[in-house]
């Protein structure tokens, strides 16, 4: 399906949206190592997928989502997913739970040592967001973003 130009987009060239689009990668590439260089508790680095499954996590009642899902949440293969569970496992930070009514269905869910871990990791994420991202942008920025990206991402689906 290709959007039909309207009033607001029939003057935007190629180029606009190719620099557009590029500027979107290149401020996410230079602004995103720096929202988790070295937010854990020891001062190290994290993962950012290891940081999205957890902080999902944390930020669901219950504490608990199903493995499918959060492996497309954060873009990850089934496969891939299932290594990134193994460690947080091993870590001591997730544990996997069937679910009763389908057999089909696992679970990944936050251990009390991975909702300690994943709150004291966001307390020092939120300081990078404010400095480098409402920082620059002001609230309205912020909110604009939050915008523009709800709105790529429900049209993806």
């Amino acid at each position: 399906m290709t959007a039909q130009p309207t009033e607001d987009t029939a003057t935007l060239t190629d180029d606009d949206l190719i620099t557009a689009w590029g500027l979107l990668h290149e401020a996410m590439n230079g602004v995103h190592p720096r929202l988790l260089r070295g937010i854990t508790p020891d001062g190290k680095d994290m993962a950012g997928p290891w940081f999205e499954v957890l902080i999902r996590l944390q930020r669901t009642p219950g504490h608990r989502l199903p493995m499918s899902r959060l492996a497309r949440e954060v873009s990850l293969s089934t496969g891939g997913f299932t290594k990134l569970a193994d460690r947080l496992e091993r870590e001591g930070y997730l544990k996997r739970e069937n679910c009763s009514s389908d057999r089909r269905v696992v679970y990944a869910t936050l251990t009390p040592q991975g909702v300690e871990f994943i709150n004291q990791v966001r307390v020092k994420h939120v300081e990078r967001l404010r400095e480098h991202v409402l920082g620059p942008l002001g609230e309205e920025g912020v909110r604009t973003l939050s915008a523009v990206a709800r709105t790529l991402r429900d049209s993806a689906v």
